[in-house]
């Protein structure tokens, strides 16, 4: 595992009360007598029944079984690993289609959408070629795993420092997480790539080591039948399609990679939605790519305030980059202990300070980054919790 982590970075009371009965004995007029005698014994009656109709409801009602408890799919562990200033999380993968020899840890990216995967390890090594994968018609099924000869390009990062991986459209059923716990997805979409190339360098990279879990709304870019591997899970009436990430604790970065029990949670009870804290904001739509995850704001720094949108991206390891178009050049840090807020329309809102060897943040111009969005960095999950609800397009951020 460490080779691979680091080759990329009510109760119902009823008192019963006793009471006396007088015995009436009326000697001189039996009529009377027996007309008291009635009506007693009909006062009687009528008590019994009303005593024995309350109970009976009573003892129902303590005895109804009470309403199911929603609960979510499941409750996962991540990894977290760093290298230096530089951190990642990632979730396990241990089956794809009928392939589960090896466990395949996945960057947990909320910044993209649809999970990757290398093909190395999954299929027969005749069918990966140097130029892509052998698909003999349509569709091949090999290991469980269906490989269609749709072919796309999937790229990450931006024009100054860009990863490309080249591969597949196929479709499988896959485990997510390992002996800690896990759960298994049904058939569903995924990009099976068989090689990646390092824009800035030329350079080809080792197999697996860009393997990427993207959790992000919407569909791919590359391909819209990909959507984010949580999206595809059927979920009880009163559980909403969605996950909720724990803040990730900053103590756990090691150099091994740290199991961190407990920070995913697939699938979004009522209170997750209503009282738990979060701010919510609603997401916009576009043809292509379709919801979006960014999210309207202000970013103030140094006396300025920048309007623009923000992508909050636990795929980002490291430096946060601010966009502002009136920078005064291309591209540069922040100085240490300058203090950073942001303020979104729906009224969240969160202050961090830089520092040389953590949440350190750069501000560019989108011209030279050929990206018009702010960046936050994998370090805002470090003091905030996020949610991500797929049913109602809505993206929920809370301090902690």
């Amino acid at each position: 595992m460490v080779s691979q982590i680091m080759s990329i970075f009510k109760p119902c009371y009823t008192d019963y009360h006793k009471r006396n009965v007088k015995t009436l004995i009326i000697e001189r007029d039996t009529l009377n007598m027996r007309k008291i005698y009635s009506g007693y014994l009909h006062f009687f009656t009528s008590g019994l029944f009303l005593a024995t109709l309350f109970f009976t409801s009573c003892k129902k009602d303590h005895n109804s079984t009470p309403a199911p408890v929603p609960k979510p799919i499941a409750t996962l562990g991540l990894y977290e690993a760093n290298s230096g200033i530089y951190k990642r999380l990632y979730i396990p993968i241990s089956k794809v289609g009928t392939q589960g020899d090896s466990v395949y840890y996945s960057v947990f990216d909320t910044g993209s959408t649809g999970m990757t995967i290398d093909a190395t390890g999954l299929l027969p090594k005749s069918m990966i070629t140097n130029n892509g994968i052998t698909v003999a018609g349509d569709s091949v099924t090999v290991n469980g795993i269906t490989v269609t000869n749709q072919t796309a390009v999937i790229a990450y990062g931006n024009t100054q420092s860009e990863i490309q991986e080249f591969g597949n459209l196929a479709y499988a059923a896959v485990t997510i997480g390992d002996q800690n716990g896990s759960t298994t997805t049904s058939r569903i979409p995924i990009f099976l790539y068989y090689k990646i190339l390092d824009v800035t360098s030329g350079k080809n990279q080792p197999a697996h080591s860009n393997d990427v879990f993207g959790v992000g709304p919407g569909v791919s870019f590359a391909n819209s039948a990909i959507g984010s591997p949580l999206s595809y899970f059927k979920t009880a009436a009163e559980v909403t399609s969605g996950f909720k990430l724990a803040k990730v604790n900053n103590a756990s970065f090691s150099s091994n990679g740290t199991y961190v029990s407990g920070l995913l949670t697939i699938g979004l009870v009522p209170d997750d939605l209503a009282i738990n804290g979060f701010v919510m904001h609603n997401l916009s739509y576009f043809t292509q790519g379709g919801y979006s995850p960014d999210i309207p704001a202000t970013i103030s720094y140094n006396g300025a305030n920048v309007p623009g949108t923000i992508l909050f991206d636990t795929g980002t390891p490291a430096i946060t980059i601010i966009a502002n178009q009136s920078a005064a050049s291309n591209s540069s840090y922040l100085p240490a202990n300058t203090t950073v807020t942001i303020t979104t329309g729906k009224g969240f809102s969160y202050t961090y300070t830089t520092q040389s060897n953590n949440d350190e943040t750069v501000v560019a111009k989108p011209s030279f980054t050929g990206d018009p969005r702010t960046i936050f960095s994998l370090n805002f999950f470090t003091d905030n919790e996020y949610l991500l609800d797929y049913t109602d397009h809505k993206i929920g951020l809370k301090n902690n």
